[in-house]
């Protein structure tokens, strides 16, 4: 038991904005860095660095594009994406269960 509170403990340390990616991506099948920018109010920099940490962590698959001449980078969550933010979930779900 204690092993798990210590997970869901670093995983409520994860960074929000890694957090409501990784939902924003589970609720669509793709999204732009532009339109993630857009939605999350980030920095490109900002942005762009938990973006990599994600998918540096097999979290998220890129592709790269051009839509009328413009480079546009699109962002999927993939299969160890998707149950790692089910278990972060279903973890915080737990947490909230003892603490009620």
């Amino acid at each position: 038991m204690l092993v798990a509170v210590a997970l869901v403990v670093r995983g409520l340390l994860e960074h929000r904005v890694r957090l409501a990616i990784r939902v924003l991506l589970s609720e669509h099948d793709a999204m732009s860095f532009s339109r993630l920018r857009q939605v999350l109010e980030e920095t490109d920099g900002s942005l762009g660095t938990h973006l990599r940490k994600l998918e540096n962590s097999g979290y998220l698959a890129v592709e790269r594009s051009f839509r009328d001449r413009r480079p546009v980078t699109w962002y999927e969550l993939t299969e160890t994406g998707r149950s790692n933010l089910r278990r972060h979930v279903a973890n915080l779900a737990r947490l909230i269960d003892r603490a009620g």
